[in-house]
């Protein structure tokens, strides 16, 4: 797909769609083909059967009058079927698009964009970007119904054919101002739609804290405030396309109404035959069909840009690049520039500073997600493929999300379960009381198990994996003295001879590391062991001396 911008992914679409395209296209044009022949062929029952009394040439158009309208009904049936899965496919497509790219992107989707904008695209946009193939079928037989209305009035009367022609130009000058201000106040609104989305999701997520901490009523009244904007917003919104719907069923009308007003001075005048001045009327008629389907078609291809834009917005964010130079042969030294970081192969360091973004930051950069300029082995890490990175370097988020099933398949993750290395792991993390069988049911995102053992079982994943490099991000902050004590003496012996990484400002963890790294604003402002810097750095002490306090109190 094109995604150089929201109308060019929309024309790739309904090429990649050509064939559904076209059979809605060839049943539009077929179904408005049969409404416009009906107004002639009553026009020759009258002319030839009802004036002159001939019973049984009424008898024969009338029976022609019939077949057509059954065709009409078959051919509106099949109209509807082709554009439906037309529709269809054109949003399964791009809910394709969006998964397919998400799970490229991995871990580091939640770095990217927002969890409310992946829904909403998911749920709103890919729908409204199916009804903007409409145009691809009975836009393009509207246009043909007309200009075949136009062709068969000019040989009837060439006024009346100018007056078509003309009368839906003039329609488009009416609704295409209105058209723009929807598009820019539908760009606003769906970009707070999104924003709104993210604060449930979030505070559906964390439901259970604000539970215990007593503050839903607070974020309750956030999201109210909120949403009254996106309510006013959508009011904004509303007003042009409003307008849109009200001219699209009353323009048509007026033309109508001026188009018979017309005929039948021509008729009075006998320019038209009786049977003429009843096919003109229908004509007209049948013309407030295709004139009203281009108008609603405008308001689905502008409110399809607006969706397509943010999906290409998303589509365009930059996922693991496959292709790429070979990792070092072995275990290698990981460096960070920008902080000064040095990751020793091989040993526990722990990267301590007053911001945890800074040492977040670090690991980040270390495991490859984002731009970064760290060397692995003295090769640039954005220059090796991104699948050999993966495979050795693990990044164990704190939040990461936890899946349904069993807690040895939770624990196992991508492996096959082995219960003697998932007991081992989920001893490692000190998680035993999670379950006393590894048979237990864990709930998506770990629903069923208190936060800190949704901690733990994420610490026991990654240690399941035994990855070369392990980089985890306060993998005790939500655990007990007792318990984070246990854990650093476990951890450290686990991971003998392997490289492990922990973001802490933790005491207990940070007197196991074999090097400490200090970070002020974002740099390595010392190194050493735990009390080699209590010792030498003031900056240091104070910090752990503070974080000391806080968990004693």
């Amino acid at each position: 797909m094109d995604i150089r911008g929201p109308a060019r992914f929309l024309l790739s679409l309904g090429r990649h769609n050509r064939g559904k395209v076209g059979l809605g296209a060839l049943f539009g044009s077929l179904w408005f083909l049969s409404l416009a022949s009906a107004p002639w062929l009553l026009s020759q029952a009258i002319d030839h059967g009802l004036e002159p009394r001939r019973p049984g040439m009424l008898a024969a158009w009338s029976a022609a009058v019939l077949v057509v309208g059954a065709a009409s009904a078959g051919l509106g049936i099949m109209r509807h079927r082709s554009m439906t899965k037309l529709r269809l496919a054109a949003a399964l497509q791009t809910a394709d698009l969006v998964l397919g790219h998400a799970t490229r992107l991995g871990s580091a989707l939640p770095r990217r964009v927002t969890a409310g904008e992946v829904v909403t695209i998911g749920i709103s946009d890919v729908w409204t970007i199916g009804r903007a193939m409409n145009v691809g079928g009975v836009g393009v037989a509207a246009i043909l119904a007309i200009s075949v209305v136009a062709v068969v009035l000019f040989r009837t009367s060439h006024m009346l054919a100018v007056v078509v022609l003309v009368g839906v130009p003039v329609l488009a000058l009416f609704v295409g101002p209105l058209l723009q201000r929807g598009q820019r106040a539908g760009l606003g609104y769906r970009e707070q739609q999104g924003e709104l989305n993210a604060r449930l999701v979030d505070v559906l997520g964390g439901l259970r804290i604000l539970n215990g901490l007593g503050g839903k009523q607070t974020h309750l009244e956030r999201y109210d405030r909120q949403s009254a904007r996106l309510r006013d917003q959508g009011y904004r919104v509303g007003g042009p396309f409003s307008w849109i719907g009200a001219l699209g069923d009353g323009l048509p009308v007026v033309f109508l109404a001026v188009v018979v007003w017309l005929a039948a001075r021509l008729a009075v005048e006998g320019g038209l035959s009786v049977g003429e001045l009843v096919a003109v009327y229908g004509y007209t008629a049948m013309l407030v069909i295709p004139a009203n389907v281009l108008i609603f078609c405008s308001f689905d291809v502008a409110r399809g840009l607006v969706a397509a834009r943010r999906v290409v917005d998303f589509l365009r964010l930059p996922a693991d690049d496959l292709a790429g130079g070979p990792a070092p042969d072995g275990p290698a030294v990981l460096h960070d520039p920008a902080s000064g970081v040095v990751i020793e192969p091989g040993r526990l360091t722990a990267l301590a500073g007053a911001r945890p973004s800074d040492a977040a930051g670090v690991i980040d950069r270390l495991g490859a997600y984002g731009p970064t300029e760290a060397t692995w082995g003295g090769r640039p890490l954005a220059e090796i493929a991104q699948p050999e990175i993966r495979a050795r370097l693990l990044v164990a988020e704190p939040d990461a999300a936890l899946f349904a099933g069993e807690l040895r398949e939770v624990v196992a993750g991508r492996d096959d379960p082995d219960d003697d290395r998932v007991r081992a792991a989920i001893r490692t993390a000190v998680a035993h009381d999670v379950a006393a069988s590894l048979d237990r049911p864990v709930e998506w995102a770990g629903r069923n198990i208190s936060g800190g053992q949704r901690q733990r079982v994420r610490l026991a994943r990654a240690v399941h994996a035994d990855p070369e490099l392990l980089l985890a991000a306060e993998p005790t902050s939500a655990v007990d003295a007792h318990t984070e004590a246990a854990i650093a003496e476990r951890l450290s012996t686990a991971r003998r001879g392997r490289g492990t990484v922990v973001a802490t400002t933790s005491p207990v963890l940070l007197d196991r590391a074999d090097v400490v790294h200090y970070l002020v604003d974002g740099r390595v402002a010392a190194s050493g062991t735990h009390r080699e810097l209590l010792v030498a750095d003031p900056g240091y002490r104070a910090l752990v001396t503070r974080v000391f306090d806080e968990e004693d109190a």
